[in-house]
């Protein structure tokens, strides 16, 4: 019952100065370690790994606990700067940001300081965001001139750069993280792999773009895609008559991309037409096998081949995860022995990954490998 009672006390505790350091009152009295690893640097190493892995509250609560131990600790006013980031609360997150820069003991933490400011600045994407961010980078890099190469400013500029769709500069700066070998290697990596399948893209809009960095493209993402980047109205008009009188769905009938689905709508796209009820579920997940349905349908139009529809049928797959009796096996391979859609890991591994979402790098390189086969424009 006492330990009980104590630990409702503490975490009673811990949320009464969580309260008064980010509503911004007074500053707590500094309390005493209870536990061994009841220290600042613990709690501001823990906060960071949580949010790190997107738990935003957790981190907070550890930061807090940070601060309250020592107030002049410049990471937990770091980290607490990062949390109101995360919360939209910009003016705050930046005060606390620079009172970590203001605490900051020794050129590391400095030099971390003005790398929460990049990273603040590139979730705000305010006017002159990325300039910004650059400065903040040019900062941490001098303040780390005399010290071990540090692999953070570099990872959070490929981030800013990634998202300023500055894919070349953003993979260069992800090389420089790998080069440094410490930390980060596995975000880098990833970030790497993205970057430069998004060189490979090559996507000529902003709306591709923006497609490109997202993890799961939905309907609406690939109804744009075709009638932007593909120019797919454009390209039907000399092969397709489109479908005349067709409704708006009203479910994007207030979306700003209405047009692009009204247009792709009348072009009769396996796969990316109106469901019975008239809608046509414009966030819904677009999964590889429905993607490849698309594309099969695509290259069977422009093609004049419409043999294609059944060209594989009786094949052996050669997917461990398709079988050549489920409706979408000659769409995949139509696409897969074109090289459009690519395998997962390759041929060899006989992996397809039909019910995998499709992210908007993948999505984006197939319709790159559909202008090249096709010898579109």
């Amino acid at each position: 019952m006492d330990a009980l009672r104590w630990r409702n006390g503490f975490l009673a505790f811990m949320g009464f100065i969580a309260g008064v350091l980010l509503l911004g009152g007074c500053a707590p009295t500094t309390r005493v370690p209870i536990a061994t690893l009841d220290t600042p640097e613990h709690h501001a190493y823990s906060g960071m790994r949580l949010l790190e892995n997107g738990k935003v509250a957790d981190a907070e609560r550890e930061f807090v606990s940070a601060m309250a131990l020592d107030q002049t600790y410049a990471p937990a006013h770091r980290g607490l700067g990062l949390v109101l980031g995360h919360k939209g609360d910009s003016q705050a997150a930046l005060q606390y940001m620079a009172k970590a820069e203001e605490l900051a003991k020794g050129n590391q933490e400095k030099a971390l300081a003005y790398v929460g400011f990049m990273r603040l600045y590139t979730q705000q994407k305010g006017e002159g965001w990325l300039e910004q961010v650059e400065s903040y980078f040019r900062a941490a890099m001098k303040t780390l001139k005399d010290l071990p190469e540090m692999p953070d400013p570099y990872y959070h500029m490929g981030i800013a750069y990634k998202e300023a769709f500055r894919f070349s500069d953003a993979a260069g700066a992800f090389k420089k993280v790998l080069e440094i070998n410490k930390t980060l290697m596995s975000e880098a990596d990833q970030q790497l792999t993205l970057a430069m399948k998004i060189e490979r893209a090559m996507p000529t809009t902003l709306i591709g773009k923006k497609v490109a960095l997202l993890e799961k493209v939905r309907r609406i993402d690939i109804a744009a895609l075709f009638i932007r980047e593909l120019k797919l109205d454009q390209v039907y008009e000399d092969v397709k008559s489109p479908i005349s009188d067709v409704p708006i769905p009203p479910d994007v009938d207030d979306h700003p991309l209405r047009t692009d689905v009204q247009k792709v709508i009348t072009l009769g796209i396996k796969g990316l037409d109106t469901f019975p009820d008239g809608t046509f579920a414009p966030n819904e997940v677009i999964l590889r096998a429905s993607y490849a349905i698309m594309i099969a349908d695509i290259i069977k139009t422009l093609t004049h081949n419409p043999s294609l529809a059944n060209k594989y049928t009786g094949s052996i797959s050669p997917f461990a995860d398709v079988r050549n009796d489920v409706p979408y096996f000659n769409a995949v391979m139509v696409c897969t022995t074109r090289g459009i859609i690519e395998a997962k890991g390759g041929m060899r591994q006989s992996i397809f990954g039909p019910m995998d979402s499709i992210s908007g790098a993948e999505a984006l390189l197939a319709i790159r490998k559909l202008k090249e086969d096709l010898r579109l424009f």
